[in-house]
């Protein structure tokens, strides 16, 4: 068949899919979708997408993937993003390396879960880590993250001389395991403790629930802060347990190297998890007996979530006025303005598991 007539062909495929099948539920922009390669032009390829019709891969995604689509060939199989549902032409376009990417993520949360110990050359490193690259994803290896035998040992914490030492660890290769994925960064987290479950259980087994420690802060993330217990083992303080109070940013909290002392409330999977809330009086208690559902309270909006607005009626005790008991989103941030004080009635109290519900009262 003369290269005319199978465009032809690939277009009558592309018009009659669409009318047979448009009644089939088609994926959505940024689906993962399999096809089979039906033409490979110079600047195009087409994609059977039964029973979608036809995709396309061309323009800038063409050229990004290049190196994949000169090893193409009709028939072959392949896994692909979709970039837009159905253009001005009819086809479903394609991005061979979004998938390659979005299949690459996809393997990452495998290896977290599976706590697959890969190894990896260290590519470069700066003051607070080493720069790793998997699967080519970017990554970062935390000082705090390393094992002792690899942690920069200098004294006075000189920030150049800690660069000095991680530097020589440049073109090692070192077993690591992927902790975190950072999707819209671009970036991995690496760890290259838990590699030695043994040694890690011996480690834990000299810890307990309940136990209240004297902690270094070792590393701070946006979801919490890790504390250093002694050396090759670290627990994490989840932000939700930093504090009572609303947290958003630990980085104002807590510095590098300070003292603190934790409470264990869970040891588990070769991890060990903190609190330092646990060791201050929990000012919910103030309230049982006091409050109840249908009392009126005043408090004031700190925050806005997905599902309404966080309204504090004392430090650490806040609830939830939710989006539904206004005509929109929009109204309730029109209405309640974040640091205003303004009177709530209460549709659910339930002190002992910090769980509130409030209703705006207008004009009281």
């Amino acid at each position: 068949m003369r290269k005319e007539e199978t465009i032809v062909a690939v277009e009558e495929n592309m018009v009659l899919s669409s009318v047979v099948d448009r009644s089939a539920n088609r994926p959505e922009a940024d689906a993962l979708i399999e096809g089979s390669v039906i033409l490979v032009d110079k600047s195009s390829v087409y994609v059977d997408l039964v029973p979608w019709g036809t995709g396309i891969i061309y323009g800038r995604e063409f050229i990004n993937a290049k190196d994949v689509i000169n090893k193409l060939n009709v028939g072959d199989i392949i896994k692909a993003k979709i970039v837009e549902v159905e253009n001005e032409d009819g086809y479903t376009e394609l991005s061979l390396k979004e998938a390659k990417q979005a299949l690459a993520w996809s393997e990452a949360e495998k290896a977290i879960r599976a706590k697959t110990a890969i190894t990896l050359e260290v590519k470069d490193a700066n003051k607070g880590g080493l720069i790793l690259e998997w699967q080519g994803i970017q990554g970062f290896l935390p000082a705090s993250q390393l094992k002792a035998d690899h942690y920069p040992r200098v004294l006075d914490s000189d920030k150049d001389k800690i660069l000095k030492e991680l530097k020589k660890l440049v073109g090692e290769k070192i077993s690591v395991m992927i902790i975190s994925t950072l999707p819209k960064e671009g970036k991995l987290i690496f760890s290259e403790k838990d590699n030695n479950p043994e040694e890690k259980k011996e480690i834990l087994s000299k810890y307990a629930i309940g136990d209240q420690l004297d902690c270094t802060v070792a590393g701070i993330v946006d979801f919490g802060v890790f504390l250093k217990l002694e050396d090759g083992l670290e627990g994490l303080v989840h932000i939700s347990e930093l504090d009572w109070g609303l947290v958003e940013n630990p980085r104002a909290l807590f510095k590098v190297g300070e003292k603190v002392k934790a409470k264990v409330i869970e040891i588990k999977d070769g991890k060990i998890s903190l609190s330092l809330k646990a060791l201050k009086e929990n000012p919910w208690k103030e309230f049982e007996g006091k409050l109840k559902k249908g009392d009126i309270v005043g408090g004031v909006v700190i925050k806005y979530n997905k599902h309404g607005a966080l309204v504090s009626i004392k430090e650490g005790v806040a609830g939830l006025v939710h989006n539904s008991t206004f005509p929109s989103e929009a109204k309730l941030r029109e209405k309640l303005e974040l640091g205003k004080n303004y009177n709530f009635q209460i549709t659910l109290f339930e002190p002992k598991d910090q769980k509130m519900t409030l209703v705006y009262l207008e004009g009281k």
